[in-house]
């Protein structure tokens, strides 16, 4: 995760989160930023300081749990989650394809303090 002064470009800090990232937002009244990672993690990031941020947790989700949604006023994440079936192999020189989601298994999975 890179977190930048947004009006001048600079880079402010760094922070290490999981692999495949598709979601963040920031709750400025916490002063928290979460990442949301395909690889089954939601990372917490707690702004200490200005220019100072600390990784407070790598919580277990879902794989390919990846997309969130932070709700400012409770201080709530959602990430919406499924099964899947197995991924269809990929013919010669094509890309693999995407995977089923498997049917009745669609959740929503919820974070708070």
């Amino acid at each position: 995760m890179v977190v930048l002064d947004c009006e001048s470009g600079k880079v402010v800090a760094t922070a290490a989160i999981g692999d495949g990232v598709d979601g963040a937002a920031f709750d400025p009244s916490s002063g928290c930023a979460f990442a949301s990672n395909g690889d089954g993690t939601l990372t917490v990031v707690h702004e200490e300081a200005p220019g100072k941020f600390t990784v407070l947790q790598n919580a277990e989700t879902a794989r390919g749990a990846r997309t969130l949604a932070l709700d400012l006023r409770t201080h709530i994440v959602y990430l919406p989650a499924a099964e899947y079936e197995e991924a269809p192999k990929p013919q010669d020189g094509t890309r693999p394809g995407r995977p089923k989601m498997l049917p009745g298994s669609f959740k929503i999975l919820v974070f708070g303090r």
